[in-house]
C-alpha cells in the first residue's frame, strides 16, 4: 500500500479536522459550484473552520459504541489513485484515511464494498468516480468528502429500472457523514439510505441532473436519524428527499431549485423537521404522505412554487439532540449555491453547443442532464443538439435557462423522439392529480427557447386507462418558438400557458404538425400556428369526435390562438370535428376565449356546425373568427363567423406577437426564393 507524504497527510488532517461537533456555519464565499473552486484562503477563518470540523448534526452523536462520527482517523493515510487501489483499500479491514486525487473513470459500472472506519476525501484538481458508487452493508463510522460521483446513467433509463446504479447504498449502516460531495447523473438512486441506517449526516454537497436524488427507508420500522443541511438539490425529479419512517429527520438551510415532481416528503411514520429551506421552482414542496407522518414546516421560503406545503404534527425539536445555527432563510441560495460541493468541481459547465445522444457520443446521455449544465440564469444562448433515438425523459426548460435551443441532429423530426406517458388525471402516489403542470412531456418556461426538428409525444394510452388529458408540450415562457416539431397525444396535445392569470406569453409555430382530439390546442397563452398540419384523431364517433382549440384568453389581451396558413385534415369521421369551444376556465373570472382560424385549409372532417358550446357556455360568447379558407370543411354559414377584408387585417401575425418577429427571417427567405 502506498503511504502519502507530508503534504498529503497534512492535506486529509486539513479536511477531517478536530473531533469534536461544532454548529453549521455558512460556506466560504469562494466555492462555486460547477466551476473551478480555488478553495478557502488563509485570510479566511471562517471557511477554514468549515473544512476542518467534524460532521455536526446526528453523524456526531454517540450511539451504537461509538462516541461519534471520525472515519478513519485513527488509521494510515493512503492513496488510491486507480480503481484496483480505491477498491481495495475499502474493502480493508484497518481503519484508512483514503486520498482520491484524481479521477478515476470504470468502463463498466461497480459498487465498490466499503468496511467500517474509512475516510474517503478527494484531494488535488477534480477528484471524481465516474460510472461507480459505494456500497455500505451493515458498517459503521465511514466520511465521504469533497470529490464526485458521477455519470453512471444508463441513457434511455430515465425511471432508473435498468440498472440499480446508486451513488452511495447504506444498509444499516450508522454514523455516516457525507461532507462536500457532487453526485451528478447517476443511474438509480444519488443516496439510497435503506433499512434503519442511522447517525447520519448529510451536509453541503451537491445533487443534480438526475431523476432521483435522496431515498430513506426500505424498512417498516421507524428507526433512522438524520441531518440534511446546506445541500444544493437541483434540476432533479424526485426524493429530494423521500424520508420513510424516519425516527427524526432535520432538513435545514438546503436550497432546492428546480425540482419536476415533489419536494421534501415524509412517508409512513416518519418525522420530519423542515425549517429554513429555500425553495425555488418546486412542484409540491413539502408533503406529508401518510396519516401516521408528522411534518413541521416551519421559516422556509417558497418561490416559483405550486402545490403542497403540509404542516402537520409536531414531530421533534431538533435542539433536544444537538446545538445548530441556521443561516437566514433567504441568504441561502447565495449560501449554498456558493458554498456547496468539493472545492474543485469537475462538473461540466455547457458551452455554446452541447450534444445529446444515447450511444455516448454526446456530451450528455439525455437532453434534462444537457439543461441541467447550463448555469442557472444564464442568458447566454446554446443549442443543444440531440442525435436520433427515442428519449424517454421528462423535460423541463426552466424559467432562469433562457436563449437554449433543442434541436434534432437529422432536421427530420421523426428521427428524435421525446417520450413520456404521464396524465394530468392520473393519481399521484402521494395525493391528488399531476394535473396540467405535472402531464407535460415538455414544458418550455423560459423565454426563448426554441425547440426544432423532433417530435414530442405523450403516449397515455387512453384504450387501456380511459379518457384523460395528456400533454405533450406545454409552453410558459415568452416568445418561444417551435420549428418543423411534432406534437403528438390525445386530448390537450399541447397547452399554451402564462406563468399567472394576469400574464402574458407568445409562442409561434412554424411548420410544426399537432394532432389530438379533444382541445389538443388551448390555453390562456397567445400562440400562432403558421404552417402547420393540424391533425384530427378518429374517436370512433358518427357525430362527436372532438375539439381542435380550447382558448381561455383573457378579456384584457385581444389575442389567443391563430391558425393561419395551415392545413386541418383528420382521421375522423365527416363532419364530427368542431373547429373549438370556448374555455371559461373557473379559475379565471376574466377569461374571454379568443381564436382565429384563417387562410388555411379545411378538411371534410370540419362540423357544418363549426363551433361547440363548452361547460354551459355558448359557443358565440367567445371571440371566434374565420376568413379567407378553403376546403370542404371551409363552410360559410351562421356558425362559422367571417372576418370581413377589414376586420381580418386585425388579425396577423404581427399584431398577435407584436414586438417580436420569430417569422421575419423565413418569410425573408421565401421572399427570396420568389
Amino acid at each position: 500500500m502506498k503511504v502519502l507524504s507530508m503534504f498529503g497527510a497534512l492535506m486529509a488532517a486539513s479536511l477531517l479536522g478536530g473531533l469534536a461537533a461544532v454548529p453549521a456555519q455558512a460556506a466560504p464565499p469562494n466555492n462555486v459550484a460547477g466551476t473551478q473552486k480555488t478553495g478557502p484562503t488563509d485570510d479566511d477563518g471562517r471557511a477554514q473552520a468549515l473544512w476542518k470540523q467534524a460532521p455536526d448534526g446526528f453523524a456526531a452523536l454517540p450511539g451504537n459504541g461509538l462516541s461519534g462520527t471520525t472515519g478513519g482517523q485513527a488509521g494510515r493515510v493512503v492513496n488510491a489513485g486507480t480503481f484496483e487501489e480505491l477498491k481495495s483499500y475499502a474493502a480493508a479491514a484497518e481503519p484508512l484515511v483514503i486520498l482520491i486525487p484524481g479521477s478515476i473513470k470504470l468502463d463498466s459500472y461497480f459498487k465498490i464494498p466499503v468496511a467500517s472506519n474509512k475516510s474517503f476525501i478527494g484531494v488535488g484538481n477534480s477528484p471524481e468516480l465516474v460510472n461507480g458508487g459505494f456500497k455500505l452493508i451493515n458498517v459503521s463510522n465511514v466520511i465521504f468528502r469533497n470529490f464526485t460521483i458521477r455519470d453512471s446513467y444508463i441513457p434511455g433509463d430515465w425511471d432508473g429500472k435498468t440498472g440499480d446504479h446508486d451513488g452511495i447504498q447504506l444498509d444499516t449502516s450508522h454514523h455516516v457523514w457525507v461532507d462536500h460531495m457532487a453526485f451528478e447523473r447517476l443511474g438509480d438512486g444519488m443516496i439510497d439510505t435503506r433499512k434503519d441506517s442511522d447517525f447520519l449526516t448529510y451536509s453541503w454537497n451537491v445533487f443534480a441532473d438526475h431523476n432521483k436524488a435522496l431515498g430513506v427507508g426500505w424498512t417498516n420500522n421507524a428507526v433512522t436519524r438524520m441531518t440534511l443541511h446546506h445541500n444544493w438539490i437541483r434540476n432533479t425529479v424526485q426524493r429530494n428527499a423521500s424520508l420513510d419512517n424516519t425516527a427524526a429527520a432535520h432538513v435545514y438551510n438546503n436550497y432546492l431549485e428546480d425540482i419536476g415532481q415533489y419536494g421534501m416528503m415524509g412517508r409512513n411514520a416518519a418525522k420530519v423537521v423542515v425549517e429554513g429551506n429555500y425553495f425555488d421552482t418546486v412542484a409540491d414542496p413539502i408533503v406529508a404522505k401518510d396519516p401516521a407522518t408528522q411534518v413541521v414546516n416551519r421559516d422556509n421560503i417558497f418561490k416559483g412554487t405550486y402545490g403542497r406545503k403540509d404542516n402537520i404534527g409536531t414531530a421533534f425539536e431538533p435542539a433536544s439532540f444537538y446545538q445548530y445555527q441556521k443561516d437566514a432563510t433567504a441568504d441561502v441560495p447565495r449560501i449554498v449555491s456558493e458554498g456547496a460541493g468539493p472545492r474543485e468541481s469537475s462538473a461540466k459547465v455547457a458551452g455554446a453547443n452541447i450534444t445529446v445522444a444515447l450511444d455516448g457520443t454526446g456530451d450528455f446521455g439525455s437532453i434534462q442532464a444537457a439543461i441541467g449544465a447550463i448555469p442557472d440564469h444564464s442568458t447566454q444562448a446554446r443549442t443543444i443538439t440531440v442525435k436520433p433515438g427515442v428519449y424517454r425523459e421528462v423535460v423541463n426548460v426552466w424559467p432562469d435557462r433562457k436563449n437554449v435551443t433543442i434541436t434534432g441532429a437529422t432536421g427530420n423530426p421523426a428521427d428524435v423522439v421525446v417520450s413520456y406517458n404521464t396524465a394530468a388525471g392520473q393519481l399521484k402516489f402521494f395525493g391528488g392529480t399531476w394535473g396540467a403542470k405535472g402531464s407535460p412531456t415538455m414544458t418550455a418556461a423560459a423565454d426563448n427557447t426554441t425547440v426544432k426538428n423532433l417530435t414530442v409525444e405523450n403516449t397515455y394510452d387512453e384504450a387501456a386507462n380511459g379518457s384523460s388529458q395528456a400533454l405533450a408540450v406545454r409552453s410558459v415562457g415568452d416568445m418561444v418558438t417551435f420549428d418543423n416539431t411534432r406534437f403528438l397525444g390525445n386530448q390537450d396535445t399541447y397547452l399554451a400557458d402564462t406563468t399567472g392569470r394576469d400574464s402574458t406569453a407568445r409562442t409561434y409555430l412554424k411548420n410544426c404538425y399537432i394532432e389530438g382530439d379533444v382541445d389538443f390546442i388551448y390555453g390562456r397563452g397567445t400562440a400562432v400556428l403558421d404552417g402547420c398540419t393540424v391533425h384530427s384523431l378518429d374517436r370512433g364517433s358518427a357525430t362527436n369526435n372532438g375539439y381542435i382549440v380550447a382558448p381561455s384568453t383573457k378579456n384584457a389581451n385581444p389575442y389567443g390562438l391563430l391558425i393561419i396558413n395551415s392545413s386541418l385534415t383528420g382521421d375522423a369521421a365527416p363532419g364530427t370535428v368542431s373547429l373549438g369551444r370556448p374555455w371559461f376556465a373557473s379559475s379565471d373570472p376574466d377569461a374571454h376565449p379568443q381564436a382565429v382560424i384563417r387562410d388555411s385549409w379545411l378538411g371534410a372532417h370540419i362540423a357544418e356546425q363549426g363551433w361547440a358550446d363548452m361547460s354551459g357556455h355558448s359557443w358565440t360568447e367567445g371571440r371566434f373568427g374565420e376568413h379567407n379558407n378553403s376546403g370542404p370543411g371551409a363552410w360559410l354559414n351562421s356558425f362559422h363567423p367571417q372576418l370581413d377584408a377589414a376586420g381580418a387585417q386585425e388579425f396577423t401575425i404581427a399584431n398577435y406577437l407584436g414586438d417580436w418577429t420569430p417569422y421575419a427571417g423565413a418569410q425573408a427567405l421565401t421572399e427570396a426564393g420568389n
